[in-house]
């Protein structure tokens, strides 16, 4: 099983290139985890409060969890789909975090990393950069189907 970083903003077009994933690693089975990165904040308060951090994924709309659902039923080699933040922006933090994860690459972030959802957001690259991760990239022969994943994910939110 592939493990599979994907840095995220939670948009629904970050699942815009997972049938070209899917067809680029054939019948290997996958498990995706999206991550956010936000810098670690000073204040003790903040601190104190990390393990109560559900205001985060008030950040994530039902859209893109419909997106999950929807992308995960079309596709059976996805075993899974994973939501994580990661508060830090050491090296150290973020190879901890791939290790945790059992993480093996990490999807390239211009397919599916477009902005920050909170003023503590940072940008992964570096740490992606740096941590020596293999990166997916779609491969060129491979063409981008970007209809495929919104029909889809219109497909769930009306039958819901």
């Amino acid at each position: 099983m592939r493990n599979i970083l994907v840095p995220t903003d939670f948009n629904v077009s970050s699942f815009d290139c997972f049938p070209n994933i899917c067809k680029q690693l054939d019948l290997e089975e996958i498990s995706f985890v999206f991550v956010h990165v936000f810098k670690l904040s000073d204040s003790i308060t903040d601190l104190l409060m990390l393990s109560r951090r559900s205001r985060d994924f008030e950040q994530i709309s039902d859209d893109f969890f419909a997106g999950a659902t929807a992308i995960k039923k079309a596709y059976p080699q996805i075993k899974s789909i994973k939501i994580e933040f990661l508060y830090g922006a050491t090296l150290n933090m973020f190879r901890d975090f791939l290790e945790v994860h059992d993480i093996d690459t990490v999807l390239e972030p211009a397919c599916c990393f477009l902005g920050k959802i909170h003023k503590a957001s940072i940008d992964p690259l570096v740490l992606i950069q740096k941590s020596g991760l293999p990166v997916l990239t779609l491969r060129k022969d491979v063409k981008l189907q970007k209809s495929a994943v919104p029909a889809t994910v219109e497909q769930e939110l009306m039958e819901a």
